[in-house]
């Protein structure tokens, strides 16, 4: 069982002893009667019994049902009211900007995709995705005041305290773009920015509920390789918030290289798995994948119109011919995946973390050959220094994950009790 925040019996801070016991309920999907809310929480009898009131009048939680424990009077089971609170996640990818609606379990409900914003004018690049974000809202049918915020998860580096989008890979025109503030002017609603393997990391530590990793690496792949960490059920951001640029790890690369010489066999994670590079392995190795690249066969990963993501098509096809048996496209997967576990080895050595998780909008599609690489590779690397067991998996959150994971960053700040909230500031 997963060890639960304990709560204090202050009344000066109740609004943490609510964010308690909420994410008590959340994490237990069979509900829990009060007196196992006191007992999980180390709140006293009344503290539970006023805030769990509070919450079914604020329509959060709901009573349901009743279990017989012993003597004594049965005991009302409370359970969390998902479709009380929502949360939007924006995942702003070099290619396409994806939206999804999340209810308070972190369900999604509703998801869409408009085409990336060139950022030429960045008013432009908040009128699509206000729009986008009403849009998605009001096709869902979902009350509007009941939507907590809006989560950003964007390509790095970004400006945390700024609210800005400072110089993403493959968007050359996102420079500087002010997108959290002027996103919540627009929408009205609270608006979080965070880097994407962040906000994947995040997604992932909320979703998990009871199964909730204490320490954990999120093995992120987009069009960019990058990790995102949760340690002491924290995610890890870093000064400016943005951690988890892992690309230049060093590993070797020889089978993707293409050297048996042995040259050329080191470089950098980043480079060596970039989709784009994939691609054209996999054309020079004889797999069936249409255009989207010039005479050379070299892949940009964006077109010239910034509206469609060539390699992503490519990437659909190289799906395709590994679910229909492909060998050659089997293998290029199975090695891009030994590849990115090598790189993880280096992650799990420096904080001793015992669990693994791959995911990301590249990796999903050929998670089925390129997880049992990663995870041989892992377990069995030579350099791997912990001696207990590291659990290697994949996301359940699929090619949505940072969308996915924005959206719980407005849940997790809503309904994650902080200890920092009970500090006395003067």
């Amino acid at each position: 069982m997963a060890e639960h925040r304990r709560g204090a019996n202050l009344p000066s801070i109740g609004g943490f002893n609510r964010t308690v016991v909420l994410d008590a309920v959340r994490r237990s999907p069979d509900g829990l009667s009060r007196v196992e809310l006191a007992s999980r929480t180390g709140l006293s009898a009344q503290t539970v019994s006023n805030v769990t009131r509070f919450l079914i009048e604020a329509g959060m939680i709901v009573e349901s049902g009743t279990v017989v424990a012993g003597r004594g009077k049965p005991r009302t089971i409370l359970r969390l009211e998902p479709g009380s609170r929502y949360a939007v996640g924006v995942h702003v990818d070099p290619a396409v900007v994806t939206y999804v609606l999340l209810d308070l379990a972190g369900t999604v409900i509703a998801s869409s995709t408009t085409s990336t914003p060139t950022a030429d004018d960045p008013s432009e690049v908040v009128r699509t995705i206000g729009s986008a974000v009403d849009g998605l809202i009001a096709d869902a049918g979902v009350d509007v005041d009941g939507v907590l915020g809006v989560g950003i998860a964007s390509p790095g580096p970004i400006d945390v305290d700024a609210g800005i989008v400072v110089d993403p890979p493959f968007l050359p025109r996102w420079r500087d773009v002010p997108l959290r503030d002027a996103l919540a002017e627009a929408t009205g609603y609270p608006v979080l920015l965070e880097k994407d393997v962040t906000a994947a990391a995040v997604g992932e530590m909320f979703l998990a509920g009871e199964s909730s990793a204490r320490n954990f690496a999120f093995v992120y792949f987009g069009t960019g390789f990058g990790v995102g960490l949760v340690v002491d059920h924290e995610p890890v951001r870093g000064v400016g918030s943005n951690a988890g640029d892992a690309g230049h790890i060093m590993v070797d690369q020889r089978s993707l290289a293409g050297t048996p010489d042995g040259s050329g066999t080191r470089g950098e994670v980043g480079a060596a798995v970039a989709p784009d590079r994939l691609v054209r392995i996999a054309r020079e190795r004889g797999v069936a994948l249409s255009g989207g690249g010039d005479a050379a066969g070299a892949v940009s990963p964006v077109s010239s119109d910034g509206s469609v993501d060539a390699v992503n098509r490519a990437w659909d096809e190289l799906a395709e011919a590994i679910a229909a048996g492909d060998e050659a496209a089997i293998t290029l997967a199975a090695e891009a995946g030994t590849v990115m576990g090598d790189a993880a080895v280096v992650i799990v050595n420096l904080l001793d973390i015992d669990r693994v998780v791959f995911g990301g909008p590249f990796w999903s599609r050929i998670a089925s050959a390129a997880l049992p690489a990663a995870r041989a590779a892992i377990v069995g690397s030579p350099l791997l220094v912990p001696k207990h067991a590291v659990d290697v998996v994949e996301s359940d959150r699929g090619a949505d994950v940072a969308a996915v994971g924005a959206a719980c960053l407005v849940l997790d700040a809503a309904l994650s009790p902080r200890a920092s909230g009970l500090l006395i500031r003067r």
